[in-house]
């Protein structure tokens, strides 16, 4: 029987590396997109067996009846990496209140609602692995990110705590924390000056992130839980 991933936010390109990375290893996927139709649609024809739902992760009921319909389809879900996320980075001086909430409730209320209806079918079953997509910014700030250096500070401090919580039900919690990845988030940044803070001297790829994140749903990571784990090439050291 083919093991079941859940991944949100699938149409940027983490999301699409994770996708192609689980496909790859014979998972049946289900990842969400909000807004992009055109790409998810792309996605399912690059990747049979993956399945594109439309869900604003932001929707606590949209995500119940999603992640409900999923399970009674298919009687499990093995997997959920929570990979939603947006930026809307300004130093907090000229951040409105809008920037400010719109990626706590993506980021941050959008993990919570989705750990919350995953969970308890992970429960029942007695296994699962749930993968929080957070950051380095959650650990050590970055300039002109409060809004997303909180919502993802709070990511890993919900990570830990549910880590605890699933444990003794056989259900593994963990973080996966990137630093500087190429992708549409850093596309618009300087990139010479990102290498400089960088001890390897490179951004990393979309595919450093998603081999975490299958590694940290297989067995070979059956030990592990309620880790933060830097995807970052010594940024955070």
């Amino acid at each position: 029987m083919k093991k079941l991933v859940i991944i949100t936010g699938g149409t940027g390109d983490l999301g699409q590396s994770i996708i192609k990375k689980f496909h790859q290893n014979d998972y049946l996927v289900y990842f969400t997109y909000f807004g992009n139709i055109e790409k998810a649609r792309l996605i399912e024809e690059k990747c049979p067996t993956t399945t594109a739902v439309k869900v604003d992760v932001r929707d606590y009921t949209q995500v119940k009846e999603c992640i409900e319909k999923i399970y009674d389809t298919h009687g499990r879900i093995d997997c959920l990496i929570n990979n939603a996320g947006i930026n809307k980075d300004k130093s907090i001086t000229f951040m409105n209140q809008r920037s400010w909430q719109d990626v706590i409730n993506t980021n941050l209320n959008g993990t919570f609602n989705c750990c919350k209806f995953v969970s308890k079918y992970m429960i029942n079953q007695g296994n699962g692995s749930i993968i929080n997509m957070s950051s380095v910014s959650g650990m050590k700030g970055i300039e002109g990110q409060t809004n997303y250096s909180a919502a993802k500070a709070g990511i890993n401090g919900l990570t830990k705590t549910l880590a605890k919580e699933m444990a003794k039900y056989n259900v593994r919690v963990n973080a996966i924390c990137p630093g500087f990845i190429e992708s549409d988030m850093t596309s618009n940044l300087d990139e010479n000056r990102l290498v400089n803070l960088i001890p390897m001297q490179h951004l990393g790829s979309p595919d450093d992130v998603s081999e975490l994140a299958l590694f940290l749903s297989e067995n070979g990571s059956k030990y592990i839980t309620g880790q933060m784990i830097t995807v970052d090439g010594g940024l955070s050291i």
